[in-house]
């Protein structure tokens, strides 16, 4: 089994967010997938606070839920998270990847934001 070695992705986080900055009219789009669920929060990094968030973990606890694959999944956060950025003004991101290479459900959210409307 390989194992991964946590400096590299540390180093990966921190040139990929490093550089990232997010405001009150164009939010930091933050994103983390664990094993099961994927999240996705808007962030205004001058006040140092969380405008907006959605996870799939809310989509599961939805009337109509039924498990389907987690790109799937994600790619409905992103468009649920642009729905709700849309109602409250939003329009365009700046999307942060964080450690996580843009493929999968990384690629999937961020195509559902822009789906949904939201600029990146």
């Amino acid at each position: 089994m390989k194992k991964v070695n946590t400096d590299r992705v540390d180093r990966r986080k921190k040139r990929v967010s490093g550089n990232i900055f997010g405001t009150k009219e164009k939010p930091r789009v933050s994103v983390y997938a664990s094993n099961v669920y994927t999240y996705a929060q808007m962030i205004n990094d001058s006040d140092r606070k969380t405008l907006l968030a959605f996870s799939s973990l809310q989509l599961a606890k939805g009337e109509k839920y039924t498990k389907e694959k987690k790109t799937v999944e994600a790619k409905k956060v992103g468009l649920e998270l642009a729905n709700i950025a849309k109602k409250s003004g939003i329009k365009e991101a700046v999307f942060d990847r964080g450690k996580y290479s843009y493929k999968g459900r990384v690629k999937a959210l961020a195509e559902g934001l822009r789906k949904g409307g939201i600029k990146i």
